[in-house]
């Protein structure tokens, strides 16, 4: 008895200690980390829209994986209870808090599958209209979407297009089909031919949220609410037995409809309504014939017209320029105007020729304002252009307000003001060749009469006129100085003129004049306009009658970065008591926060500082204090977080990748040292997880311009655009390091040699950095100056370029394709840094072209540079290519076809990334050589072999 006692008590010692340890076994298993993989991508999420209900009580947001199906989560912000529906996007949420509506696509997987099998565009499934219900969690699902709008600022109403087209009938009196509610699961519309849809219209359904009832209209183009919902207008081809073509309005009060205009065939298109729903505008086409000008004319409605007019003919009173059928018509704010555009008439091709008959050719002048392959790329956009025009609603005098050769017009005070402010860069678009900048004359155009004064010549810089329109202010680049001109005196006032606060950037090292910080608004009925300097916001009366006021006051000396964020997006003024809520960086510490400003006393409070990058986009609720924003550090993905406009309580309510638990990340911290030029500089060192100091790390080198104020950034694993992915890199062992660079005009490749070479040397002091394991990437200007510095020194043990200029000679006199651009600008006064033309300043050219010292190059150098690059031309990439070729370098250059300046295909972002890190981890890491570094991949094995597999020491 007794040995079965100690038994027994031994067992009770033993068993839990036993059961602990096992315990604490398994733990450390589920806790183990492993590194990033390439196969972690497609599941990494991001939080796409959010947005709050306007009571308050909900928050929606999608969570989308980078590849594949994502979902909407509908949360209760009260209850904490939550719903999600998937793959869905263009969420809305209704006025009255009730609903929400999106859009459902199909099943990403399926839609590949049937992609497989060559399955027709239109026989593809369609994506399904989602109405979910707030209180019940109930869904309505209604399939071949095609597109749905609801009232702004009215709940109960929705309206949508399915892709469903009604066999054509002879058309004969207005009629409207009313259905009562059925079940949404059950509807699967007949499939339309997809272009006799498009010609004719689509089935639009006006839907009562609350019961369900639904109205039918058969083949609508175009349709709209007016903002507080009181009305529904459309435009129909009239092409069934119902109604006939025009435009119609429907009460949604009364559910009656009303034609405002209706023909037998005609083309309806730009509906419009005014502030109040009162008023309406459209432009419309009645010629029935396949002339190749087609003539719109402008209709307009007012409540109580039986129908809608057509305005008197523009073409006598704006000396032959069209009705545009581009612009949109919008009415000023109080219903007293309609603006409307005009338009050249187009040139007409001679249809008769044959097309061996048709001449194609550009023709270069020497005073074309621009020059040809930028007119090319604005080919379109300046086809649609219009010239704004105004059609007072009561007199109905239409005033011409722009012009060729003042084409570009700003209202003032919505609309509502009678004079606006003109802006016409037309005698100096030939100096943007080389000038980018540009230069404006201002003009006042009297609404009325549409007669101009010029207020100010050859403004360099922005300008615009204040929101009641008392003011046109601008900032002239150089004299870096806010100006202000009265509209009722007459008189210009330099509004920082005594002060020894810079309103342009302080730090700007380009050969040009620095930009300005910018403004946050104006006060109420423009008593003054608030503007930033590098840290503070200042008032300035704009008339210089009161000394300008610093509001934040301490930011400078507490080197402190305010900026206003604006919560309401109708506002355009500030009141005068009014609480501001302000963004705030110290550019010390690099921790950023929220402060508030109350107007009333210039008193600030501290709400919120930390370690952490938080959003300067924060979204609150229309009728409650309720505010969503981020926060985020390099370890911290930016989930959305809940607060008031206190900040005292704040709630993490999302969680968008529970799954990087699971991996070793690294953590970042801040390392300073001095150029070879004396100057204290700044980077973002990156050490993996676990950092052992004792041990030595590959490390691998980016920079681009300067970054350290980023520290607190979050970088999720995805397949690279152009530039490494730190997070990849520190998670599988390596050391990154990301150093600022500041410039020396003219001597760009050589700054950036005086920059980052003390910084890599003074790690490589610390002893953690193994010295021949250090590798270079950069893309675009770094693959510039990653060129440049492998010409400068055999530090690196391997480089990568992206998109580099190796030859500044050559690059000066191209183009940039994507906008037609000129590439002088680029070195004379942008980024390059030249200062000067090629014939002012030969030798700085070749200074700091790579191509000129390949013959140095002793740095393996992989490059990727794209045949439709349209910022840097590829041949740039060709040119450094052949010349280490010819001197027998190890050098590769990765052209995907059809792609720009960066990656945009995910599969060439993916390939991408793939070869890059095989590229560093070969010559950091040791690891065995990729076939298509050892043997390349011939053109026709092209498709077929992409020459990723590993190479061990055999097949060397």
């Amino acid at each position: 008895m007794k040995l079965k006692f100690l038994l027994f008590l031994l067992l009770l010692g033993v068993f839990p200690a036993w059961a602990q340890r096992k315990a604490d076994k398994k733990e450390t298993q589920t806790t183990i980390q492993k590194p990033l993989t390439h196969s972690v991508y497609d599941g990494w999420k991001s939080i796409g829209s959010q947005a709050l209900s306007p009571d308050g009580t909900w928050a929606v947001y999608t969570v989308n994986p980078q590849e594949g199906d994502g979902k909407v989560i509908f949360q209760n912000l009260k209850t904490n209870q939550i719903d999600s529906v998937q793959r869905a996007s263009q969420v809305e949420i209704s006025y009255d808090n009730q609903f929400v509506v999106f859009k459902i696509a199909p099943p990403l997987k399926e839609v590949k599958e049937l992609r497989r099998k060559k399955t027709k565009k239109e026989d593809l499934p369609k994506d399904i209209l989602g109405i979910y219900t707030l209180q019940t969690k109930q869904l309505a699902k209604i399939a071949n979407l095609k597109s749905f709008k609801m009232p702004e600022k009215a709940g109960g109403w929705l309206a949508y297009q399915i892709e469903q087209i009604a066999k054509k009938e002879t058309p004969k009196k207005d009629s409207v089909k009313k259905e009562e509610p059925k079940k949404e699961e059950a509807k699967k519309p007949t499939k339309p031919k997809k272009k006799e849809s498009e010609d004719n219209g689509y089935r639009l359904v006006l839907r009562k949220l609350a019961t369900a009832k639904e109205t039918t209209f058969d083949f609508v183009k175009e349709y709209k609410f007016d903002k507080f919902g009181k009305s529904l207008i459309f435009t129909t081809t009239g092409n069934d037995s119902t109604m006939l073509a025009g435009v119609y309005v429907y009460d949604l009060a009364g559910e009656k409809m009303k034609p405002l205009f209706r023909t037998q065939k005609g083309n309806f298109k730009n509906l419009a309504f005014d502030e109040n729903g009162n008023q309406v505008a459209f432009v419309a086409d009645l010629d029935t014939t396949k002339a190749q000008v087609r003539y719109f004319k402008l209709y307009h409605w007012k409540n109580g017209q039986d129908s809608a007019l057509a305005m008197a003919d523009t073409t006598k009173i704006t000396k032959g320029l069209l009705i545009s059928e581009h612009y949109t018509p919008n009415f000023a704010k109080d219903g007293s105007k309609l603006f409307f555009g005009m338009s050249n008439k187009p040139a007409v091709p001679d249809t008769t020729l044959l097309a061996e008959e048709i001449v194609s050719l550009d023709i270069w002048h020497w005073q074309d304002d621009y020059i040809q392959p930028q007119q090319s790329r604005r080919l379109e956009q300046e086809k649609k252009s219009a010239y704004l025009s105004v059609f007072h609603t009561d007199s109905k005098k239409i005033v011409q307000l722009a012009s060729k050769e003042v084409p570009s017009i700003n209202l003032a005070n919505e609309g509502n003001a009678n004079l606006t402010l003109a802006t016409s860069d037309m005698p100096y678009r030939r100096l943007t060749n080389w000038d980018i900048s540009g230069f404006d004359d201002l003009y006042l155009v009297d609404l009325q009469t549409g007669t101009k004064k010029l207020i100010k010549e050859k403004v360099k810089g922005f300008a615009n006129i204040s929101p009641q329109g008392n003011y046109v202010y601008w900032y002239s680049l150089p004299d870096t100085a806010w100006f202000s001109y009265s509209v009722k005196s007459g008189q210009t006032f330099k509004l920082n003129q005594n002060l020894k606060e810079k309103f342009a950037d302080e730090e700007d090292d380009h050969p040009d004049f620095p930009d300005a910080y910018g403004l946050a608004g104006w006060t109420e009925n423009d008593q003054s306009v608030l503007i930033y300097d590098r840290y503070d916001i200042w008032a300035f009366d704009p008339e210089n009658r009161k000394a300008p006021v610093n509001l934040t006051q301490s930011g400078r000396k507490e080197r402190l970065v305010f900026r206003n964020i604006r919560l309401d997006n109708e506002e355009r003024f500030f009141k005068a008591d009014q609480l501001l809520l302000l963004s705030v960086f110290d550019e010390t510490t690099k921790q950023s926060g929220y402060y508030n400003l109350n107007l009333k006393d210039n008193n600030k409070q501290k709400l919120l500082m930390d370690n952490y990058r938080f959003s300067s986009f924060v979204s609150k609720a229309k009728e409650a204090n309720t505010l969503l924003f981020t926060k985020q550090s390099f370890q911290d993905f930016p989930d959305l977080h809940l607060t008031d406009l206190t900040f005292k309580n704040i709630r993490k309510i999302s969680d968008a990748n529970p799954q990087q638990k699971n991996y070793t990340w690294g953590t970042v911290e801040m390392f300073s040292w001095n150029s070879l030029d004396g100057i204290p500089l700044k980077g973002l060192l990156y050490k993996p997880e676990n950092f052992d100091p004792k041990k030595q790390y590959p490390m691998l080198v980016y920079y681009y311009e300067k970054e350290a104020d980023n520290i607190h950034s979050y970088m999720a694993p995805l397949p690279i655009r152009a530039v490494i992915n730190y997070t990849y890199f520190t998670s599988n062992g390596y050391v990154v390091f990301v150093p600022d660079v500041v410039y020396r005009i003219g001597y760009p490749g050589e700054s950036a040699y005086n920059c980052i070479m003390p910084g890599v040397t003074s790690l490589i002091e610390k002893g953690f950095v193994n010295k021949e394991r250090i590798g270079i990437q950069g893309h675009s200007w770094g693959g510039y100056q990653n060129a440049y510095l492998i010409t400068k020194t055999n530090l690196f043990r391997a480089a990568e370029a992206g998109a580099p200029v190796s030859n500044m000679v050559s690059a000066y006199g191209g183009i940039r394709w994507e906008t037609g651009l000129s590439r002088m600008f680029q070195y004379e006064k942008s980024q390059s840094r030249i200062g000067g033309t090629l014939w002012e300043k030969p030798l700085r050219y070749l200074e700091n072209s790579p191509i000129f010292f390949a013959d140095k190059v002793q740095t393996p150098l992989l490059m990727m540079h794209n045949d439709e690059d349209g910022a840097v031309p590829w041949y740039q990439g060709i040119e450094y290519f052949m010349a280490l070729r010819r001197l027998d370098k190890p050098v590769w250059m990765l052209n995907y076809n059809k792609e720009g300046h960066g990656l945009t295909q995910r599969q060439h972002r993916k390939d991408f990334t793939i070869r890059m890190y095989q590229f560093f981890d070969y010559y950091l890491k040791d690891a065995p050589m990729p076939e298509w570094m050892k043997k390349g991949v011939p053109m026709i094995e092209k498709g077929t072999n992409k020459g990723l597999q590993l190479m061990n020491e055999e097949e060397d």
